[in-house]
């Protein structure tokens, strides 16, 4: 499989989008993807895990756009069709529509395969951590959301996501080294939730003139 011509193709589907899910949150995923593939002892299919990785998102400019509902959806749908026009077998195109499919967080579409739980992993992993915060605060930015409400800690915070940047550290990075599928995925989320757990601490005594 022609990965070159597949990141080319990846990235004509990219521009004008959030920093979140930006071209470079596509790298970053590619770079986690091979790295756990190298991490582990279990056989990976690597064609279908960078293919993956690299079609994973395809579809998040027209989501963003409110031409669809999900991306992850429609992007399998669309890499099936991409890898079908590069003469790739129906096997191939299914495992990494699958990867495609059950990668996104808030998904009810489990990953069954190794190569979509690592997918999982390293999309997962571009959360936590320095870029995981960096990721957050910017969307804050964005969508000029609080960045901390004293009146308004975590525990009395209904909302899924969380109404204030960190109150989503809270509700949604500190939990992501639970939802690790691979052992190599979980050894790498437990030092980026170190780092996590570390400025959380950090941010709480500051606000509160502590430190």
């Amino acid at each position: 499989m022609d990965q070159t011509a597949l990141r080319d193709r990846a990235r004509s589907y990219f521009g004008g989008l959030s920093p979140t899910h930006d071209w470079h949150h596509v790298q970053r995923v590619v770079a986690n993807a091979e790295r756990l593939a190298t991490d582990t002892d279990r056989e990976v299919d690597e064609d279908v895990l960078l293919a993956a990785a690299w079609l994973h998102d395809i579809g998040r400019k027209r989501e963003a756009e409110g031409e669809i509902d999900c991306h992850a959806e429609w992007g399998a749908a669309e890499a099936r069709d991409i890898l079908a026009e590069s003469g790739v077998d129906v096997e191939t195109r299914d495992a990494v529509a699958h990867c495609i499919r059950a990668h996104r967080f808030s998904n009810d579409v489990e990953p069954e395969s190794f190569e979509a739980k690592l997918l999982s992993d390293a999309d997962n992993l571009d959360a936590i951590g320095a870029v995981g915060l960096a990721r957050t605060f910017a969307h804050t930015g964005e969508i000029s959301q609080t960045i901390h409400d004293p009146d308004l800690p975590p525990e009395a915070d209904d909302s899924a996501a969380g109404r204030t940047a960190l109150n989503h550290v809270h509700k949604k990075l500190l939990e992501l080294e639970s939802r690790m599928y691979t052992d190599a995925g979980s050894e790498v989320a437990a030092e980026r939730h170190e780092f996590l757990e570390t400025f959380v601490s950090r941010f709480e005594a500051e606000v509160t003139g502590e430190r």
